[in-house]
């Protein structure tokens, strides 16, 4: 019997949903506001009601299944959601409340898993045998796919390189230690560093741009944000020596990452030639929703 695939991408600005015919075609894709203000009964009903607008389009004799992508993990001793950045979430039973509403099962997994997956099956780091994926926006995660199933760990947290501490005298991060991965490498977390150190609001967008027409504040910024960069990455590539490393997220789109960023991981590499690919995603911001229609069905996991 032919199977369909919904999937789902929650993230902090924008929901959207997908759904894949059994040849993996698409046949409807729709993008929607998160309400994150409006809190975690808000976000159960968006979710249920994409999935419920979308399941008449699936023939009346196929079966589907649903994969939901979360800024967190489900924690398998009490099936709530952990660590997640999107703090409402936080112990919270989506699956099962989910479940509830929906009236089948529901696969949940991180947002950074599903980028990894997609980019795996069908992106830039397919045919790579050990890929780490990295999503650098808002926030900072990554996930690990070994031939092309994802690894979640003992804990789900496989990959949660975004919050392994770097600098004990760095900026608090939501988790509760200071100066992890993600305060130093994403998008909110530059523009915090900015703020600190010159008491400007600036976007991470704005500072890119001072930084290439030559402002020496943005220039001081961006630098850190490289040897940062390098820094966070050579030394995870020192630990798990992936055949690929594959960036994605709305930071990923930053061309100096490839170039003098590259420089920056060889420099703090242990193998001081290491030439592990960094390589630039292929899938775009949809491909979390992907990974997470992939994720539902189950074949990757």
């Amino acid at each position: 019997m032919s199977i369909y695939n919904i999937g789902v991408d929650l993230g902090g600005t924008k929901t959207e949903i997908i759904l894949l015919a059994p040849d993996e075609n698409t046949i409807h894709r729709e993008r929607i506001s998160t309400p994150k203000e409006a809190g975690y009964n808000a976000i159960v009903k968006t979710i249920s009601e994409l999935v419920q607008n979308t399941v008449p389009l699936v023939p009346e004799s196929s079966k589907y299944t649903i994969g939901v992508g979360i800024p967190g993990s489900i924690n398998k001793e009490l099936q709530v959601v952990q660590n997640a950045n999107t703090t409402c979430l936080n112990n919270m039973p989506l699956k099962k409340d989910l479940e509830k509403e929906l009236g089948m099962i529901v696969e949940i997994e991180n947002d950074a898993n599903c980028f990894t997956l997609s980019e795996t099956i069908k992106g830039s780091a397919k045919g790579f045998g050990l890929v780490f994926g990295i999503s650098m926006g808002t926030g900072c995660g990554g996930g690990i796919s070994i031939d092309g199933k994802l690894r979640r760990g003992s804990h789900s947290i496989s990959g949660e390189w975004g919050h392994f501490p770097v600098d004990p005298n760095g900026a608090e991060c939501y988790c509760g230690n200071k100066g992890c991965v993600e305060t130093k490498i994403s998008g909110s977390g530059v523009e915090s560093a900015f703020f600190s150190k010159y008491e400007k609001c600036l976007t991470m967008e704005e500072i890119l741009s001072g930084y290439r027409k030559g402002n020496i504040q943005c220039t001081d910024i961006f630098n850190c944000f490289l040897d940062d960069f390098g820094r966070c990455l050579g030394g995870l590539i020192s630990i798990l020596d992936p055949d690929a490393v594959v960036l994605g997220g709305g930071l990923s789109n930053i061309d100096e990452l490839y170039t003098k960023g590259v420089s920056h991981v060889q420099k703090y590499s242990f193998h001081k030639k290491v030439g592990t690919p960094i390589l630039k995603n292929s899938l775009g911001d949809s491909a979390g929703v992907f990974g997470a229609a992939w994720i539902g069905s189950g074949k990757f996991i």
